[in-house]
């Protein structure tokens, strides 16, 4: 027997996390959003469609993807110029927006869409080509595992991923490629699979940690990451909202920091710490802590669990440069800073 058409539901859009509590953080009195918008990473458009829904007058949907732009084109036009799609990184924004800002949305990471393609080479769940290119452009992740040499390797899934066993791993990539250059996804998966305990129920899978390291150095993205927050701070007009949402504690760590640090007011100082000059915040801490996903946003999409929201409002003191030693970086990324 046919099964009525009700009986296939059709595919769920992507939802983008944490967005009902982004949308609350930043909306007014009156729970709508307004003024003007960058979405700095902007996917499959789901942050941005929610931001011109609650009312924003209008949004800049950045990202460095140029696939994001094609999927994009069978909804784009019903916003008409309230939404402009530009191409190219967070780390930009202000220049892309070309004008002061209301709000900054920031997902970080690697977005569901792109870990579902397994073509873009992201996910050791599929097999594919060994790419990891947000913007589709330079050195691949094959390029990295198969010309990097054992220390650089090693220094990258430690830094980046937290590895412990990094040496190990980088030892075994290189003993692997000498024999066959790293091609695939699932040709890295093995190799490092076979470095490591073998994963106990519930546990992610063994490449978790080095497949995130090496996504990370193809994408340079904690030096986007500071530049994006520091182009954040220069674009917001006084009152203006930066919500980030990160997916790992190296990333939240590092936006947690820079907040704070931007937030501060200096002063204090004691015996054995000498005294910060005093200046004016750039950033209030709205609300204080990070937001985590509830029930709801658990049952509904399980890749959450991770997911951190941190909001901040902007204050009317100028823009200036944060002391980047000081924000929780990888060492690795601090080199030549």
């Amino acid at each position: 027997m046919t099964a009525a058409p009700s009986d296939h539901p059709e595919k769920k859009p992507h939802v983008p996390v944490l967005l009902r509590p982004l949308l609350e953080a930043v909306s007014s009195a009156t729970g709508t959003v307004s003024g003007d918008w960058a979405d700095g990473t902007f996917g499959a458009g789901g942050y941005t469609r929610g931001l011109l829904d609650a009312g924003a007058d209008w949004v800049a949907g950045i990202d460095r993807d140029p696939m994001v732009f094609e999927m994009a084109q069978a909804w784009a036009g019903d916003y008409g110029d309230r939404l402009a799609l530009c191409e190219g990184t967070f780390s930009d924004l202000d220049q892309l927006a070309g004008r002061p800002l209301d709000g900054v949305v920031l997902d970080l990471g690697v977005s569901s869409m792109q870990l579902d393609m397994a073509e873009r080479g992201f996910s050791f769940m599929k097999d594919g080509p060994l790419d990891m290119r947000m913007s589709q452009s330079g050195p691949s992740a094959a390029d990295l595992v198969n010309e990097a040499g054992e220390d650089e390797i090693a220094d990258i899934l430690y830094h980046y991923g937290e590895e412990r066993l990094s040496r190990r791993i980088a030892k075994a990539i290189l003993r692997a490629r000498a024999e066959t250059p790293f091609e695939t996804t699932l040709q890295l998966a093995d190799v490092i699979e076979k470095c490591l305990p073998r994963a106990k129920p519930g546990q992610s899978h063994p490449a978790t940690r080095s497949f995130q390291a090496i996504r990370i150095a193809v994408n340079d993205e904690f030096g986007q990451l500071i530049e994006g927050l520091e182009a954040a701070e220069r674009a917001l007009k006084p009152g203006g909202k930066l919500a980030v949402v990160t997916f790992h504690s190296l990333e939240d760590r590092v936006v947690k920091r820079f907040l704070q640090a931007r937030a501060s007011a200096g002063g204090g100082g004691s015996r054995y710490a000498p005294e910060v000059a005093e200046e004016t915040p750039r950033f209030l801490l709205t609300p204080k802590k990070a937001i985590g996903p509830d029930d709801q946003e658990l049952a509904e999409n399980p890749r959450s669990r991770s997911s951190r929201l941190r909001v901040a409002t902007r204050t009317d003191a100028p823009a200036g440069l944060p002391d980047r030693v000081k924000l929780g970086l990888p060492k690795l990324a601090i080199k030549g800073m």
